[in-house]
């Protein structure tokens, strides 16, 4: 497995991570625990160096497999975890966003318990608190790095300008947003070139637009009761249908280079920064392997230029999330207090 640093932080991963939130959250189809511990060694066997998790999805119980799971090889692997909801340490009730400084300890203090490690090597705050000024957030995780209880920090879907004032508080190695090429905000709305200026990394998370570009989702493809795509506009049926042609433009790339559908998705993610480490979540160790394989393919120059001007001829069809969950990306913090 090639390995990849995040931006100029000296933190250094697997090119190709793993989002380990579907193994026990979000969708109909969920692993045991001893499935998901099985997959995740099975990722950690094959190169994978980068995990993915957060105390919201469960919430809890995905931090405490991942924990489990990784435990033997701790010091091989890099764990991100996530902070940034008030959720009940005893019932488990989401009480929306929270970024207070007293939260995010309380956070922190449960995820290093649930995943059994002294250090978390990566800590994103989740979404923006727009009650909290993100200097307060960076202030406060800061002051945990130098606690030793986190090693890097980094923020999620985060407003640009909130970007530039947490990353002077506390330099960002990573910010983790949706980008893939049916989602590609990134390249035009000043977060890549946040990113470039300040040595910041990048890793996209949905890098599959949640499975519809690997081809397994097709016009009648009925989403079972308890996946969160069936509440999502680019998931209706007839959004479906026309955002097809993205996995045509994949499938005929691939065919091509002998690969598949997922893997040219994943290349060419790879092949936009150094600094990109897409993190894939699945079920299935044979799409692991997959997944894992998409490192072997190189896009030249010419066959970058194809995809581009191929995917720029298609209009996406549909929101990527419904209406409350838009509301909380791409989110700027209020500003901070006077003299604070």
């Amino acid at each position: 497995m090639q390995t990849r640093e995040l931006g100029r932080s000296g933190l250094h991963v697997s090119a190709i991570g793993l989002g380990c939130m579907g193994i026990s959250f979000g969708y109909a189809h969920t692993l045991s625990k001893d499935e998901g511990v099985a997959l995740l060694r099975a990722a950690v066997d094959r190169g994978v160096t980068f995990f993915d998790t957060a105390e919201v999805y469960g919430p809890f119980a995905n931090e405490e497999l991942v924990g489990e799971a990784l435990r033997p090889v701790r010091e091989q692997v890099v764990i991100a975890t996530k902070f940034g909801f008030d959720i009940d340490s005893a019932t488990g009730e989401n009480r929306g966003l929270s970024s207070r400084p007293e939260r995010i300890r309380a956070a922190v203090d449960g995820s290093l318990k649930r995943l059994g490690v002294e250090t978390i090597d990566l800590l994103y705050q989740h979404r923006v608190d727009p009650q909290v000024a993100i200097e307060d957030v960076a202030g406060t995780v800061r002051d945990l790095i130098a606690e030793g209880k986190v090693r890097h920090f980094g923020l999620s879907e985060p407003g640009v300008q909130t970007l530039r004032r947490a990353h002077m508080v506390q330099p960002v190695a990573a910010i983790q947003n949706e980008y893939s090429l049916w989602w590609r905000a990134p390249e035009t709305n000043g977060v890549f070139a946040a990113c470039d200026e300040l040595g910041i990394g990048f890793v996209p998370y949905s890098p599959l637009g949640k499975g519809f570009l690997t081809g397994a989702i097709g016009r009648d493809t009925k989403l079972a009761e308890g996946d969160f795509r069936a509440t999502t506009p680019r998931f209706a049926p007839d959004a479906m249908a026309k955002n097809l042609a993205f996995v045509d433009l994949l499938t005929h790339v691939a065919e091509a280079k002998g690969a598949t559908p997922a893997q040219i998705a994943l290349a060419w993610l790879l092949a936009q920064r150094p600094s990109i480490v897409p993190i894939p979540g699945t079920t299935k160790l044979h799409r692991l392997e997959e997944n894992i394989g998409a490192t072997d393919v190189t896009l030249t120059p010419a066959e970058l230029r194809e995809i581009d001007a191929a995917a720029s001829g298609i209009e996406v069809a549909g929101e990527r999330y419904a209406p409350q969950h838009m509301s909380m990306v791409g989110r700027e913090a209020p500003p901070a207090e006077a003299g604070a």
